[in-house]
């Protein structure tokens, strides 16, 4: 299973993770990329599910990607990090950075409300 897929999986449990789009196909070169689409049924509300997991009060799961995967319970070392941006194809700012690590958490949070999650327009963009 892809580290997304993880991620995913550990939000969604019911979902199946083998459906899950971490990034969208590449492009033909000089073709615009096209995401793929989200299912047809929304999974449910991101923050609501991640504030009712156990230890979710102390942490900073909503701006920090190593809080989240922390409260999910996966490595959330920077060689971790550096797998699951390389999945989802993120490569803005120096790995490990302040800049890297937020834009990395956006990232995701935005591919999981691609994917059907429910999240408010701050946590993805």
């Amino acid at each position: 299973m892809s580290f997304f897929g993880k991620i995913f999986s550990k939000i969604f449990p019911s979902a199946n993770a083998a459906e899950v789009v971490a990034a969208p196909p590449a492009a033909a070169p000089g073709a615009p990329a096209v995401a793929a689409p989200p299912p047809s049924i929304p999974l449910g509300d991101v923050p609501a599910i991640l504030d009712a997991m156990p230890g979710a009060a102390g942490l900073n799961w909503r701006t920090s990607i190593v809080d989240l995967l922390k409260l999910l319970g996966l490595d959330s070392s920077l060689a971790a990090r550096k797998e699951l941006a390389n999945e989802i194809l993120y490569s803005n700012g120096e790995p490990g950075s302040a800049e890297w690590n937020i834009g990395l958490h956006k990232q995701v949070m935005t591919r999981i409300a691609a994917n059907g999650g429910t999240l408010p327009a701050e946590l993805r963009d």
